[in-house]
């Protein structure tokens, strides 16, 4: 049973903006809201990955000084990952603002409920 949770800085801030991301995309009826929200929770996902990967006291795994031992440097794969998931996200972005731009210039709005209420009523008149 653990009897205690430690989070560091880092953690809590991670965790407390991917909430904040996750709420967004749950409750806000914008498309352009909702794509903030989806970087947000981008955005805690990688400063996670980022502070899962830093170990204090050691170093980037470049080999200087000889120093062979994989215990002085810290692992590269995160860091990796969140290059990876980056570029990713901004290609994400990307493909979301231009359907969205395609979606203003069909419904002239940008809240769901009203884009879904539009095609209902553009499938009643035809």
């Amino acid at each position: 049973m653990i009897t205690h949770l430690w989070i560091n800085n880092e953690e809590a801030v991670a965790i407390i903006l991917f909430g904040i991301g996750f709420t967004m995309l749950l409750f806000q009826k914008n498309l352009l809201k909702k794509l903030i929200g989806m970087n947000i929770m981008d955005t805690g996902v990688f400063l996670f990955l980022a502070s899962m990967g830093y170990i204090e006291g050691r170093k980037a795994p470049i080999i200087t000084d000889g120093v062979m031992e994989a215990a002085a440097y810290i692992n590269p794969v995160p860091a990796g990952l969140v290059l990876t998931g980056i570029v990713v996200s901004v290609s994400v972005t990307a493909i979301m603002l231009s359907l969205s731009v395609r979606l203003y210039k069909r419904y002239h709005t940008l809240n769901i409920d009203e884009m879904y209420e539009r095609s209902r009523h553009a499938a009643e008149d035809r």
